[in-house]
Formats: C-alpha cells, structure tokens, sequence
C-alpha cells in the first residue's frame, strides 16, 4: 500500500496476449482498506473480472471474503467473472487456512479458487490469465475496425492492511 499522501491504491495496467488478441487488463489494489469502501463498490460497476485475495497466514483475511462477495453481489454486474486466491503459499509454516477452506468457500460461490505466491511467483500468472480468459469467453470483443476495444478490468481486493502483488 502506498503510503506518506498517496491515495493508497495501487494501479497497474498488464497487457496479455489471448487468442491472437492483445489485451489490457486494468488491476486495482486497495489491499481491502474499508477507506477504499466507497471507492471500489463504483469500479465493481464497470468490473468484467475480480480476484478476491486473502492471506493464508491471517485468518482475519479470509473471514472477510464473505464481506466482499456480498459487496460485489450488491454492486457489480451480475455476469462479472470472479476469482479467489488464496495468496502466500510459500509460507506453509505459517499457514493457518487450508487449502481446503479457500476451495470450499469458490466452490459454494461458483468461482474458481487458486493458491497463489506473489513473492515466490506460484499461480501468479495463470492467475490473470484464467480470469483473462474466462472474460474472454463471455464477453464478445468489440470490432477491432469501429476503432474500439474492450478493457478487462480484474480488481483485487484481499482484506489484509498490506498490500498484496497480484
């Protein structure tokens, strides 16, 4: 999280290749401050995808997945694609969420469920690139002659007061 007057949420702009078609995807990380409330239920609006991250090794993180489903459900569009990740797998010593809790939790919302690390780069891309392509699929993409193309804007919201890379 950025920090010392900066807003606090981190943007980043990552552009894939899927299909023989370039596309951008639009990442926003409020890291799930409640400060951020108001500011992400107006991108779950024009959200296509969102990856739901929590940390294994804080269980508070993972109790608030529910929190942010509902969040979604009340302001995103009912089609949006979802993901959950269960973030920093490579500190199993510390883990205190299975793994079979963080499937449990997708499974009973019908999303998709992945154990990632950002520092030791596990999942990470196959990350972005599933959602990437699941929104692909759903969404039919503009005539590349009208001039126009459409965005992918997954959102990661993990309910840690830390900011999570992915």
């Amino acid at each position: 999280m950025i920090t010392d007057g900066y807003i606090g949420i981190d943007f980043k702009i990552k552009t894939v290749e899927l299909q023989g078609k370039k596309i951008k995807l639009q990442i926003w990380d409020t890291a799930g401050q409640e400060r951020f409330h108001t500011i992400t239920t107006s991108y779950y609006r024009g959200a296509m995808g969102i990856m739901l991250v929590y940390d294994i090794t804080q269980e508070k993180t993972f109790d608030n997945i529910a929190k942010w489903l509902r969040n979604i459900q009340e302001h995103a569009n009912e089609d949006v694609e979802k993901m959950l990740l269960g973030n920093k797998c490579d500190m199993e010593d510390k883990r205190m969420i299975s793994k079979e809790r963080g499937e449990n939790i997708a499974r009973e919302n019908g999303i998709k469920f992945l154990e990632t690390s950002a520092k030791a780069n596990v999942n990470v891309e196959k990350a972005f690139m599933t959602l990437a392509e699941d929104i692909l699929k759903k969404y039919p993409q503009k005539d590349p002659a009208s001039g126009t193309s459409g965005n992918i804007k997954p959102t990661g919201d993990d309910g840690s007061q830390s900011r999570k890379c992915c």
